[in-house]
C-alpha cells in the first residue's frame, strides 16, 4: 500500500518539478507522446477491469453502472469547465501571458476541480479486502493513475508558475494535488473499507470512476491526432499503453 501512496505522489512532484529545470520546448517534445501512451493505458484498464468489477459487483441490476458510468463522463464534463483540460495535459493562458487580474492570483477553482478528480481516483483503488478485477490488479490501476497524472502535473506547475511567478511558489500547490490521490486512496482503505464493499456504493463509484476515466482518455486519443494524420511516435505510444495494460493485467 504504501508502495502506492509514494508512487501516486512522487509521479506527481516529479513530473511538475521537471517545469522548473526543463525548457518547455523540450517538454513539449515528449508531453504528446505521453499523452497518448497514458490514454491508451487509462482506456483500456477501464474497459478490461474497472467495468467488468462494477458489473460484477451488481449483478442483479447491471444498468445502474451504465447510469453511474453516464453520470461520471458528463460529470468530468461539467467539471472540466472548471479545471480547463488540466487533467490532459491542457494549459489555457492569453498568447502575452496572464491577464493583470490573473497575475500572482491562485486559480483556486481550477485547483479544487482537480482535486476532486483526484480524490475519485485514489477512491477507488481498494486493495486490502477487496476483490475482482480491482483487487487483483490493484498496483495496474494505480500505474494507470500515475501515468495519467504526468501530463496534468506538467500542464499544472506549467500555469501555477506562470500565474504565481515564481516556482517557488508552485510547490505547496503542487504536493496539495499530489496527495489528494493517496488520500482517496487512504479513506477507501482504512476509514470506509467494510462500508465500500458491503454495499452498492463501491460499484457505484467504480461506474462514476470509469466514466471519468472514459472521458478523459478517449479526449487525449483524439486530441493527440486532431489532423487525423498517421503519426508513427504517437501511434507507437498508443500501441504500447495498450499492449501495457493488456500485459499487466493478465499476469
Amino acid at each position: 500500500m504504501w508502495v502506492a501512496i509514494l508512487l501516486l505522489t512522487a509521479t506527481v512532484l516529479g513530473a511538475g518539478g521537471l517545469v522548473g529545470v526543463v525548457p518547455a520546448a523540450r517538454t513539449a517534445q515528449w508531453l504528446k507522446p505521453m499523452l497518448a501512451f497514458s490514454g491508451a493505458y487509462l482506456f483500456a484498464l477501464t474497459i478490461t477491469h474497472l467495468l467488468p468489477e462494477a458489473l460484477t459487483l451488481l449483478p442483479d441490476q447491471p444498468h445502474q453502472v451504465g447510469y453511474w458510468v453516464l453520470a461520471g463522463f458528463f460529470g468530468q464534463l461539467l467539471l472540466e469547465l472548471l479545471s480547463q483540460g488540466i487533467e490532459h495535459g491542457h494549459v489555457h493562458v492569453h498568447p502575452g501571458g496572464p491577464s493583470a487580474q490573473e497575475r500572482g492570483r491562485l486559480p483556486g477553482l481550477l485547483l479544487l476541480a482537480l482535486i476532486v478528480h483526484s480524490l475519485l481516483e485514489g477512491s477507488i483503488l481498494v486493495k486490502n479486502g477487496g476483490s475482482g478485477e480491482v483487487g487483483r490488479n490493484f498496483y495496474a490501476i494505480v500505474l494507470g493513475v500515475a501515468l495519467h497524472h504526468i501530463p496534468a502535473a506538467v500542464a499544472l506547475a506549467t500555469l501555477l508558475r506562470l500565474r504565481l511567478g515564481t516556482f517557488s511558489r508552485v510547490w505547496p500547490w503542487l504536493l496539495l494535488f499530489a496527495l489528494a490521490s493517496p488520500a482517496g486512496l487512504v479513506f477507501s482503505n482504512y476509514v470506509v473499507l467494510t462500508q465500500l464493499l458491503g454495499s452498492g456504493i463501491y460499484a457505484a463509484l467504480l461506474g462514476f470512476v470509469a466514466g471519468n476515466f472514459l472521458h478523459v482518455s478517449t479526449t487525449i486519443l483524439f486530441e493527440t491526432s486532431p489532423e487525423h494524420r498517421l503519426n508513427w511516435p504517437k501511434l507507437g505510444a498508443t500501441l504500447a499503453g495498450l499492449l501495457l495494460a493488456l500485459g499487466v493485467g493478465n499476469a
